[in-house]
C-alpha cells in the first residue's frame, strides 16, 4: 500500500448539493458510502476513501478555481470507452456541465478517452477509459 492513495478531502459550499453529486458519481464508480455526520460525507473503495466537508461560513466568499494555486482536477479510471460513453449521457441527463464538449472525448490528446466535467462547486473531473492517458 505504500504511495497508494489514502484518501481526498474536499471542502464544498453546500454539503447537500455536493453530497447527493458525490454520492452518484462516487456510487457509480463503486465506492460505498463509509462515514456521514453533521458537517461532512465519505464513500470508500478498497483502502482509498473520498470526503467532503461542508466549508466554514468565512471562508465561503472566496469560491475555487482550478486556475488558481492547488487543486487542478481530479481524474478517475473508468473501466473503458463504452463507461465514459455512458457517464456522459448519464452527465448530461442530470445537467451536469461538460467541459470541452467541442473535442470530446478527445479533449486531452489523440492517446486519451474522457468526459471532463464540474462538480457543484466547479471542480474540474475526469473520467478516463482504462488504457487511455489523461
Amino acid at each position: 500500500m505504500r504511495g497508494q492513495l489514502s484518501h481526498i478531502e474536499i471542502n464544498v459550499a453546500d454539503l447537500n448539493k455536493s453530497a447527493e453529486f458525490w454520492g452518484w458519481l462516487l456510487g457509480r464508480l463503486g465506492y460505498a458510502p463509509y462515514q456521514s455526520w453533521e458537517g461532512g460525507r465519505s464513500w470508500k473503495l478498497g483502502a482509498t476513501y473520498f470526503v467532503i466537508v461542508q466549508v466554514e461560513d468565512a471562508f465561503k466568499l472566496q469560491a475555487y478555481h482550478r486556475k488558481r494555486t492547488g487543486l487542478n482536477h481530479l481524474a478517475f479510471h473508468a473501466a473503458d470507452r463504452a463507461d465514459v460513453d455512458k457517464f456522459t449521457e448519464e452527465l448530461k441527463a442530470r445537467n451536469v456541465t461538460i467541459l470541452y464538449a467541442d473535442r470530446h472525448p478527445y479533449a486531452a490528446g489523440k492517446g486519451s478517452y474522457a468526459v471532463f466535467f464540474e462538480d457543484p462547486d466547479r471542480i474540474k473531473v475526469e473520467l478516463v477509459a482504462a488504457g487511455a492517458e489523461s
